[in-house]
Order: C-alpha cells, then structure tokens, then sequence
C-alpha cells in the first residue's frame, strides 16, 4: 500500500471507527439466542392479536424490540424453514423441501421428486461461521434434520442437547424418550428442561455465544401442566383460540423467554444480546385425511388455513428481534421478510461475509433493524413440490408487494391475492389482474431456474380415490412418525 493511502486510511479510521467491523474494533461481539418456536402461528401471541393466550414477556420482547407485521417461514412445514434458517438459503435451492422423511402418497396425481432428507454437511451453518470469531454455539431442542451423522454436533455445534432426527417429543414430562436428553425428575417439563439447559450454557460460557434453541413446543403432542391448564379453562375463549392445553404450552414458551431475559440482565448481557424469536411455520389449524378434516389446536385468523397449507396460514409467523444497544424500541416492520433472512442479519451482526460466489437467499434485516435503509429485494419465494394433510398439494408461490400468487402444480391453476385488501385470500383476482398475474408468473418460474428448483411429475399411478390411503410417513422411530 502506498504511503498516502496508508495514511489516508488510518486518519479515516481513528475519525470513523464505525466504518470498521465490531472485531477489528475491539468492541464485545454481541450473544445470540435464535429461538425457533415449533407451529406457532401468527396471532398465538398477545401482542400479534390474541386474547386467549398470555404470553408477556414475549409482549415485552416486542415493546422493547422490532416485531414484524409479514414475516413469513420458508416452507409451510418444519425441516426445510429449519435448514434455511441455519444456512440463509432457500429450501428450493438447498432440495430439502419437505419434513424430513414427509409423506409419500404413492396414488396422488403426481409423484414427488427425489428431494434431500438431511442436512448436508457440505452447507455452512451459523455455527462454522461463528466459530472463528470464538463463538461457543449450542442447539438445544428440536434439530430434525437427519440421521446421527448430520446432527448438531457434525454442523460445527460445540453442543447438542435434545436434538434427534425425530420431528416431536414422545412426552413434554420426563421421562422423555429422547435419545440425545437424560430424563430429569419425574414429571419435569421439557420447555422447562430445554430452557435450564440453555441457562446453563451461558453460565458456562466466558466469551461470545450462540444459542440455537429451537423448542419443541408447541407441536404435538399437545401438552401442559395441569395448574396451568386449570387456569385458562377458566378463562373464555375468543376467537379461534379457545384450548386451554394448547395454551398452558403457549405459556411455556413464554416462561422460557423470561427466564432468558432475567438470567441475561442479571449478567449484564442482555443490552449486548442479539434476541429472534420467531417460528418455524403457521399454526396447526386442521387436517386432511381418508377421513375427512379434523381441527387442530389454534387458529391463523385473519390468516387463511395453517401449518402445511399453500395460504398465509401456512407461512405467516410471528418475528421478533431485539438487540437493546442497538435496536429502537416499541418499532413495527411491515416488510416482507423471511426465514433465510435470518443468517445474512447474523452475519452482519458480527461482521462476518459470505465467501467469495457463495449463493444465500437472505438478505440481511440490519438495515430494517437499525432503521438506516430497506431492502433491495422486489420478491420473496416459496417451492413445495409435495403433498401435506393441511391441504397443500404441490404449489409455488411468490409474494411482491401487497401481491401473492400461488401456482398449483396439479392442475396449472394460478391464483392472485393482493394481501393489503384482502388478508384472508377470499379474493382470486388471477383473471382480473391479469398483468400483474403474467409477470409474478414469469419472475417465479425464472427463480425456480435460478435455485434449480426440483418439480413433481405426473404418478402412473393416480388413483383419487384412495389419495389418503396407507400416506407413508416414516414410522419406527420415536416422535418420528406424527405428522408434521
């Protein structure tokens, strides 16, 4: 480097340390805690709308945070959001696009393509790019994304505690036949356990951390202390939401948050912790079987359906972000924004790139975070070539704007939805709007290239009548085969 340069450099950095990353800054990088609730959906949160469920110390998380307004997960089931979440990409691109092992409705008019059932370890996970910061990361809870050789503890996760291959817990009380968790005392609650676990990890830690605590709550079995559900059946339903099992779960989740939060404050961290708390797909509202539909455990309303369905049901979710020394309180983000948002917003947190030709699917929510600029991106994506008892058969999706399109793969059938006028998707406007409806057309099938997308084709066979007939969700494991 040339002297002036030099020179140059050093009078613009001792005038605007800002213009360097944290690290060479010599500032404290900030903790993280990535808390990934299991089928939380939109409004099952006070401050999102409900009032039924208590929830207030995520309330407070909100008042003291951004919460966003559309957030949505990346997949309307659990593995692929999972994988996306840890590694900023889509789950088209990264081809695991369903719960791992998902359902193979061997009579449905297509045949699912030949997808990802683990996370590869190949793909950099937010542990290996914190690592060389000096980062100790653990994941704590649900990991469901492969066998043994793919979990946590190969994905550069310092610790792994309670993640399996399994998809939900055999019991929410000890003993919990969990093969990566000793059983406490009898009748200890797994939220609890999981948030005891995640404490003892901060005590134990002298430097950065990274909490990946992805809960097993609120997913089936549906579960509660008894002195918590006496509690909310005694309060009245409103609403969809009027389960008082379901709630004292809900409530769980919200105690773990608290805790956190006071174990953090007590230590001083908290002003210097990087807190998401978000989901990993809609709410379980019903399914679809031989049988016909069975209602679930909550309801998505104004939100169309839920977990495992094409419409904003399936994929709205509740996002909260809070980084006290950083991000304003009290503030709301109508954005758009998306679950593989999350890696990219880390990264930048802690000053850390992408390689060189890397492919990530996220954008960084810095700029919306520390409200310094918006997003430079037109469109957010979803691909789910496969079949869900929560009525989603193979479809496409994309949203821009107050616009979605939805694009069904059985049938060809596109639908059009503008989301400011109608939040409940009662309205197809594909043949009204028929511009608008051309070019979301032409931008999804021209990302569906770009990710290499993989498409169902058409199953020899179909037979209608027996669609729901023997689905073929991976059994023989414990909590592995419940429908995810």
């Amino acid at each position: 480097m040339h002297l002036r340069a030099l020179l140059t450099l050093t009078f613009l950095t001792t005038l605007f340390p800002a213009l360097l990353p944290a690290q060479q800054q010599g500032a404290q990088p900030p903790n993280i805690i990535l808390m990934l609730i299991d089928d939380m959906g939109w409004t099952d949160l006070a401050c999102y709308g409900s009032k039924y469920y208590e929830t207030p110390h995520i309330d407070r998380l909100a008042q003291e945070g951004m919460k966003f307004t559309q957030a949505y997960s990346a997949c309307t089931v659990c593995s692929p959001t999972r994988a996306a979440v840890l590694t900023g990409k889509s789950p088209a691109r990264l081809h695991i696009t369903d719960w791992i092992a998902g359902y193979n409705l061997h009579k449905a008019r297509l045949k699912i393509p030949d997808w990802t059932k683990q996370l590869p370890l190949e793909e950099v996970t937010l542990a290996e790019r914190l690592k060389p910061l000096g980062y100790r990361s653990a994941s704590i809870g649900k990991w469901h994304l492969g066998e043994a050789a793919y979990y946590p503890e190969k994905q550069g996760f310092d610790v792994n505690i309670g993640g399996t291959s399994g998809g939900s817990p055999p019991s929410y009380f000890s003993p919990y036949g969990i093969e990566t968790l000793k059983d406490g005392p009898k009748g200890e609650f797994l939220t609890d356990r999981l948030t005891d676990e995640a404490l003892g990890f901060i005590r134990s830690s002298d430097g950065p951390f990274f909490i990946y605590l992805p809960h097993y709550a609120v997913h089936t079995p549906i579960m509660g202390k008894p002195e918590v559900i006496e509690k909310y059946q005694k309060k009245r339903a409103s609403g969809g939401h009027s389960n008082p099992t379901y709630a004292a779960l809900v409530e769980s989740v919200d105690d773990s948050v608290g805790k956190l939060r006071a174990e953090l404050e007590k230590r001083g961290q908290w002003e210097n912790t990087l807190f998401i708390f978000t989901s990993d797909n809609g709410g379980l509202s019903g399914t679809v079987g031989a049988n016909g539909w069975r209602r679930g455990p909550t309801d998505n309303s104004p939100a169309r359906l839920g977990k495992g369905s094409a419409h904003e049901g399936g994929v709205r979710v509740p996002l909260i972000v809070t980084w006290p020394a950083k991000i304003k309180p009290g503030t709301e983000c109508d954005t758009p924004v998306i679950s593989y948002d999350l890696a990219p917003t880390v990264m930048e947190a802690v000053g850390v790139q992408a390689a060189q030709g890397e492919a990530l699917d996220g954008t960084s929510l810095m700029p919306l975070l520390l409200d310094t600029s918006h997003l430079a991106r037109e469109a957010i994506y979803w691909h789910y070539p496969h079949y869900h008892p929560g009525s989603a058969t193979p479809y496409s999706a994309i949203r821009e704007g107050d616009w979605k399109l939805i694009q069904f793969h059985e049938t060809g059938r596109v639908e059009l939805y503008n989301l400011r006028r109608d939040p409940g998707e009662a309205l197809d406007v594909a043949d009204v709007e028929g511009d608008v409806t051309v070019r979301l057309m032409e931008k999804l099938i021209d990302w569906k290239k770009q990710v290499g997308a993989q498409e169902a084709d058409l199953n020899d066979a179909y037979d209608p009548e027996a669609v729901w007939e023997n689905a073929n969700a991976r059994k023989g494991k414990k909590g592995a085969g419940k429908a995810e």
